[in-house]
């Protein structure tokens, strides 16, 4: 089946997404238990629900288990009896408002875990199982969804019989809605403690296709955004979960499509700008990134040069307010080609908008000290190829002349630097030697393109030539100072 194709940009429709992990709330009333169950009660769906435009769409009633029916007080008839609820034979716009209660409340702890323990997921597989309605469906995955994000609740979810599969199953169906919230959910799995068995569930190349299908084809934000986080989640859980989804996923040719999804929106980027598409461009870049550490996957990333100068053309990107954490993640991803394929770094030595924007970043990832080696990293790369003795005055200019724009961003990082480097984070650094060489490498580099810039300076002075150009000779002082007091 086909994702719809109209492009949406307004995101969900109907109904909320559960809280991230770290946005986790208790509601701040205390709900009854005896409400919460007799909501439960009310989504089990009921033979007498099968006309046109209720519950199911079925015709045959759906035998329901028989240990729920015991549970849940149902009678013969497939009906919940009358007592405590009262008659719970209710249509479809009943079933979602008492869901939508339901999907609220389980993203709290207490009430998920009293969900489940009153079989909110028996409930829940019924109506996957016997349901056509699509609102229905995506109510139902979406309360699963939260559920699954409290430790108790996702071991119930995880054995359940049949439920994952049933869940996977999900993905095709053609309701965009429905497959944000199956990705959702499925993302969630991934994140929780119970991933080995989510990922058993997903690394069939039947299931691992469609996901890709999705991704590459849906016009629809949230679909997009949702497929590619569920991508990045298998490719940053557990290790078990790596070593069973990424070889097949690659295999379907998971590099290329990430790279096309990029080229996409960095076109969107340049010519239309749309809010809702950051995000799904922060995810690309994040999943590809991922990609170029792993042992045995980086090299196919790495030594595409298309990545390279798309990733090049982010970082140059003038306007980066809005998408300061994307640059940040390109020039980490910058950073991890040119330690895989050294010849990069010859395509960027002579580039000073990449310069200038390497700069830049550093205001956006103050408090990323991975983002900032990576960009001290990068630098060092291409000041080590500068041939400042052999180059006319013009072109030291052009590079003292974005050094001495950069003045102030420089200024901050190496105070920056200096303040982690005196603090309770550097018992952590395992790596800072070779952080701290790139730095050095790049600072001395300053120095020498500086005092070349102050000797051509000197000579045109003594020919009694005028100068073409003028630098600041307060601020290129500063910045002389600036890069002698820090490097060692």
């Amino acid at each position: 089946m086909a994702v719809p194709a109209e492009e949406d940009h307004g995101g969900a429709t109907h109904h909320p997404s559960a809280p991230s992990h770290d946005e986790f709330f208790d509601l701040s009333t205390t709900v009854d238990p005896s409400y919460i169950i007799s909501l439960i009660r009310k989504l089990l769906p009921s033979a007498s629900n099968s006309n046109q435009g209720s519950l199911t769409e079925s015709n045959e009633k759906e035998e329901l288990p028989k240990s729920l029916s015991k549970n849940m007080d149902v009678d013969d008839c497939g009906e919940f009896s009358h007592q405590d609820s009262g008659s719970v034979s209710i249509g479809e716009e009943a079933w979602e408002e008492c869901g939508c209660v339901l999907w609220d409340l389980a993203a709290s702890k207490t009430h998920a875990e009293l969900m489940v323990e009153n079989f909110i997921l028996e409930v829940l597989v019924a109506n996957l199982t016997a349901c056509k309605s699509p609102r229905v469906t995506e109510i139902s995955i979406g309360i699963i969804g939260n559920l699954a994000c409290h430790e108790v609740p996702v071991k119930h979810i995880v054995s359940t019989e049949g439920l994952i599969e049933i869940i996977v199953d999900k993905l095709f169906l053609d309701d965009p809605q429905c497959l944000c919230e199956t990705c959702r959910l499925l993302t969630v799995g991934l994140q929780s403690g119970e991933s080995i068995t989510w990922a058993g569930a997903l690394q069939s190349e039947h299931i691992l296709s469609r996901i890709l299908w999705i991704a590459e084809n849906t016009l629809n934000l949230q679909l997009m955004e949702k497929s590619i986080g569920l991508i990045l989640a298998m490719l940053e859980s557990q290790q078990k979960v790596v070593d069973a989804l990424l070889p097949p996923i690659m295999k379907l040719g998971l590099a290329n499509i990430l790279i096309s999804l990029l080229s996409f929106e960095m076109s969107k980027l340049v010519s239309e700008r749309i809010s809702e598409r950051y995000s799904i461009l922060d995810l690309i870049l994040r999943a590809i990134e991922s990609l170029s550490v792993i042992d045995d996957h980086s090299q196919e990333i790495c030594s595409s040069k298309e990545l390279f100068q798309l990733a090049c053309d982010l970082v140059k990107f003038p306007d980066k307010c809005e998408v300061g954490n994307c640059c940040v993640t390109a020039a980490i991803l910058i950073a991890n080609m040119l330690s895989d394929v050294d010849d990069h770094a010859s395509e960027i030595s002579q580039d000073l908008g990449l310069l200038a924007g390497l700069l830049d970043i550093f205001s956006f990832a103050s408090n990323d000290l991975e983002a900032r080696n990576a960009i001290w990293n990068v630098m060092a790369r291409i000041m080590v190829r500068i041939r400042e003795t052999e180059m006319s005055p013009s072109s030291v200019y052009s590079y003292v002349s974005v050094l001495v724009s950069k003045l102030e961003l420089i200024e901050d990082e190496l105070l920056n630097q200096q303040m982690v480097h005196s603090s309770h984070e550097q018992a952590s650094l395992s790596s800072a030697g070779s952080t701290t060489d790139a730095r050095n490498t790049s600072l001395r580099r300053i120095i020498s393109i500086l005092n070349q810039w102050s000797l051509n300076a000197k000579e045109s002075a003594e020919n009694n030539v005028n100068a073409e150009v003028v630098v600041d000779e307060t601020d290129l002082k500063r910045l002389l100072d600036c890069c002698h007091r820090f490097s060692k």
